[in-house]
């Protein structure tokens, strides 16, 4: 990908790349965030690594609006849920029937 040449230099040993010799050596296999065509490749750990941070990233993002769209809906149901009960508290301290739809 990145430096997968025998003449590259192995940023960690600096001496020609081993390839599959080398522990680093790995293979990725999924959809490049930059573009979305499938990779399915080996390489260096290292040449890898601004790839999965940009997946990472964008990982994170979702994550984070996945948990705010359902914090949105818990202070929904929480405040609809005190409304009625003040609803109930209000129609007790008036002693007005209860409706036959309420929950309770």
């Amino acid at each position: 990908m990145f430096w997968n040449n025998k003449e590259d230099d192995c940023p960690l040993w600096r001496a020609p790349c081993r390839e599959h010799g080398c522990r680093f050596y790995t293979q990725i296999q999924g959809a490049n965030p930059n573009t979305g065509e499938h990779v399915n490749k080996y390489d260096c750990a290292i040449a890898w690594l601004p790839l999965l941070m940009i997946e990472n990233s964008q990982q994170q993002r979702q994550t984070g609006a996945a948990v705010e769209s359902f914090r949105n809906e818990v202070v929904k149901a929480r405040d609809q849920t005190a409304a009625d009960n003040a609803m109930q508290a209000l129609a007790q301290e008036l002693q007005l029937p209860r409706l036959s739809g309420e929950r309770r």
